[in-house]
């Protein structure tokens, strides 16, 4: 009785495991399928994006801490998604948060950009990406300043800049 107790809570631990993968891949195939007001096909983005561009706003790269144009860029204006133009962040949000990425406490409208669970890399972590290409921005922590207490790490290269008058 004692080894058939057993062998019934591996099963059960097996079942709930192969559940569990079951949904995390349902989640990530519906995240794949994501609509976006714009959608081009790989071949169009590599026309219109620098290499290093493609590989982070198509494939989820990284650009190397405190290497891009903007983690330690201070003048005022607007900061906007490098793929499509979409304005994401203002520069009175952004803080040095010694991490070597362009950080933020706020997005500009939170309806312009997607936040989504990030599995990858054996991390727990949110993924940020413009709502309206769908281009990888970075990632969003909950170790940032008041008023919102949220560190959103992005990538320079996935951003353009443009200056107040």
């Amino acid at each position: 009785m004692k080894y058939l107790s057993i062998l019934f809570v591996c099963f059960w631990l097996s079942a709930c495991s192969q559940n569990k993968t079951a949904e995390n891949n349902s989640n990530l195939n519906q995240e794949k399928k994501m609509a976006t007001p714009i959608t081009k096909s790989d071949e169009e983005w590599k026309k219109t994006l620098t290499p290093e561009q493609y590989s982070i706003l198509r494939e989820k790269g990284t650009e190397r801490p405190f290497s891009g144009k903007y983690y330690d860029h201070t003048a005022k204006g607007v900061y906007s998604c490098a793929a499509c133009n979409a304005e994401l962040f203002r520069s009175d949000t952004k803080f040095d948060a010694h991490c070597g990425w362009p950080s933020f406490y706020e997005a500009m409208d939170k309806s312009k950009i997607i936040e989504k669970r990030d599995l990858t890399h054996g991390m727990i972590r949110i993924e940020v990406m413009c709502a309206n290409c769908g281009g990888h921005l970075g990632h969003v922590f909950d170790d940032g300043p008041k008023p919102t207490g949220l560190r959103y790490c992005i990538n320079s290269v996935s951003i353009n800049f443009k200056e107040e008058e």
